[in-house]
């Protein structure tokens, strides 16, 4: 799943964006939710780090889109900035704030899609999109979109997928810190990939028939990331 925001203030931009994406996502048969912000002020302000892919138009009310990307940059080391801009020479400035491209107005699709492709394959390539784990009869690797949730018990870790259960030996907060941000804990025992989280059911968290229990101590902190993931670029 690609999760990517569009801050662009021509409302016909946005829409024609959003056609974009959807095209996108059928044609490379990958999940995309879109945010759309209406300018760098609405995306700036309170940032949260959740999105894959930013793009941004530069000529905006209220913080322009080289200011919006300035202070995202503050919080958020790795999100993908793609500018979108009617000069060419705008955009050339992204570099100073670690853009990966920029696209031209107006855009047309076939260079939309070759940025986009190029900022997939970076996101692919990166730490967190999948992890290596060693099972008792094999070495396999996992994509972290495969794994629903990861359980910690008897001193062993299982990776829950749709399909199959996997065990092998690691720690949860190793294991945390590899898959990333759409995971979170929702107690000592269990790393929750949010996006198959259904919903919460008084101390427990649904995610399709299992029912995984809040602890005290993590209920807060999972629901401010259920929030944020759902809020900011999630379903």
């Amino acid at each position: 799943m690609l999760r990517i925001a569009i801050v662009e203030d021509e409302e016909k931009m946005s829409t024609e964006l959003l056609g974009y994406l959807e095209r996108f996502g059928k044609e490379q048969q990958c999940d995309i939710q879109p945010s759309v912000f209406s300018n760098g002020m609405e995306i700036a302000e309170g940032y949260h780090p959740v999105w894959d892919i930013i793009l941004l138009d530069i000529e905006m009310p209220l913080l322009d889109g080289m200011a919006a990307a300035e202070r995202i940059r503050q919080v958020d080391k790795n999100v993908i900035l793609i500018f979108i801009t009617n000069m060419a020479q705008y955009a050339i400035q992204g570099y100073s704030v670690n853009a990966l491209d920029y696209v031209l107005k107006p855009v047309n699709y076939f260079s939309f899609r070759m940025k986009l492709l190029k900022a997939w394959r970076v996101l692919q390539e990166r730490p967190g999109t999948a992890i290596l784990i060693s099972t008792d009869r094999e070495v396999r690797c996992l994509k972290a979109s495969e794994i629903r949730y990861v359980e910690a018990a008897d001193h062993r870790l299982i990776f829950h997928t749709s399909l199959e259960h996997y065990s092998t030996f690691g720690t949860l907060q190793n294991t945390e810190n590899i898959l990333g941000k759409s995971f979170a804990r929702c107690s000592k025992s269990f790393l929750v990939n949010l996006q198959y989280v259904d919903g919460i059911q008084g101390n427990q968290v649904a995610l399709g028939t299992d029912l995984l229990s809040i602890s005290r101590s993590k209920r807060k902190a999972f629901l401010q990331a259920l929030s944020d993931y759902c809020r900011y670029g999630g379903r």
